[in-house]
Order: structure tokens, then C-alpha cells, then sequence
């Protein structure tokens, strides 16, 4: 069986790549989560992970790290990771891959906390062509493809490589247009979402910096954690 590696549900938005598509995918895994330490996870990480960071698959005596490569693994050995359809596909792996390499200013500015609710200080403008070129993309896929989700009726690894902003939009109440937020709320109702987000707000842990990373874009206005 595969083991997967992640950091903390609260935080971890590459992490939940690979999680929530093998869970949608229904392919089996051990989950194995190391918590963010305060200063660097390096020596604890690379106990597993080559590069020191998380995500991280391991395939027996096989190891692979970084969720595009770990998504690419998996579709080699499950149908479904991607869509069938050769048009739908080529789009998929574009849109992920822009995503995987892009955003940076939703990164930064709206990292990924499940836990609280955020009223960011403002709305810098690198942030505001970032929304509109997710709704952009978001809604050329729905319309394109027919949805529901971005490359066909099934959930396939596009999905897994945008299911973080749709954290990121709950948490800080970015405004999309119609159809892309009825895509967000589908995928916040996905069981496998729901089971990360339970399990996220009931972790122990809070980590420092990346408390501190909310705090310096916004406000925060509700924290569901408990405590």
C-alpha cells in the first residue's frame, strides 16, 4: 500500500493535492502526518521527503516527491487520475500546471488556514488580476468541459490542484463570479474535503509563522479551532 506524507491539515495546501485526489479516486493509502515544527522542518522532513518537504509517496521501496510528480505517478498506475478525453486532458494538465507553478499573490497574500475566517487589510492589485484569472480559467473549464468539475463530470487531478483555493476562498471570503463559486461550494461539499476540513480544525497544533503570515494580510474575524 502507498504511504503518503503531509504536514498539517490547517496549513498544508500542497499536501492536500494528492490526499484529496487519491481519496476521490478511492485509491487506498497510509497516511502519515508530520506536524510543522518552529523553525525547519528540514531534518525531521527529510527522514522521508528528498527535498525536505511535503507531500511525499512512497511506493515500497520507491519514493516520490512534490505533488505534480506524485499526481503523474499515480495516473500512471490508475485510470482516472486525469480525463480520457484527449482535449479535456491537454487542458487539465495546462490549468495544473499554471496553478502549480503560478498564483503567487494568492499564495502569499491568502495562505491556506481552514480554521479561521480573514478580512483581508486590502486588496493589492497582483491579488485582483490573480481572482480574475481563476474565475477566468475556472469558468473555461466548466463551460468547455460541462462540468461540474473543470475538465468533465468526473473529479479528476485539476480539481486536486485548485481543491486549496477553495479553502482559501471560505477563509478569506474572496468573491468570485457565480459559476466559480458554485464551484467552490461543490468542492468544500466533497466528502473528502469535509473529512480534511473536520480533521483540520481538530488538530492540537498552531504553528507560529504560519499564524503570523495570516496576521500580517488581514484580520482575523473567527477562529473555529477549538481553544
Amino acid at each position: 500500500m502507498y504511504r503518503l506524507h503531509i504536514a498539517n491539515k490547517n496549513y498544508s495546501s500542497w499536501s492536500l493535492r494528492p490526499w484529496v485526489l487519491m481519496h476521490q479516486k478511492e485509491i487506498r493509502f497510509e497516511e502519515v502526518l508530520t506536524p510543522f515544527e518552529a523553525d525547519s522542518n528540514w531534518s525531521t522532513f527529510r527522514a522521508f521527503s528528498p527535498s525536505g518537504l511535503v507531500p511525499c509517496l512512497e511506493d515500497g521501496e520507491r519514493t516520490v516527491w512534490e505533488s505534480l510528480a506524485i499526481v503523474e505517478y499515480l495516473a500512471e498506475r490508475h485510470v482516472g487520475v486525469w480525463p480520457a478525453d484527449e482535449e479535456a486532458r491537454t487542458w487539465a494538465r495546462c490549468a495544473s500546471s499554471e496553478m502549480h507553478a503560478g498564483f503567487s499573490p494568492l499564495r502569499s497574500l491568502c495562505p491556506m488556514n481552514c480554521g479561521v475566517r480573514v478580512k483581508l487589510h486590502h486588496m493589492p492589485d497582483a491579488l485582483a488580476r490573480n481572482l480574475a484569472r481563476l474565475d477566468e480559467l475556472w469558468q473555461q473549464g466548466l463551460t468547455r468541459f460541462g462540468g461540474p468539475f473543470l475538465a468533465g463530470e468526473a473529479f479528476t487531478a485539476v480539481d486536486a490542484f485548485f481543491a486549496p483555493v477553495a479553502f482559501r476562498v471560505q477563509s478569506f471570503g474572496l468573491t468570485l463570479g457565480e459559476p466559480s463559486m458554485d464551484y467552490v461550494a461543490r468542492l468544500l461539499s466533497l466528502p473528502a474535503m469535509q473529512q480534511w476540513y473536520e480533521e483540520a480544525l481538530a488538530e492540537p497544533w498552531r504553528e507560529a509563522a504560519h499564524e503570523a503570515e495570516v496576521q500580517q494580510h488581514g484580520a482575523i474575524i473567527e477562529d473555529r479551532r477549538p481553544g
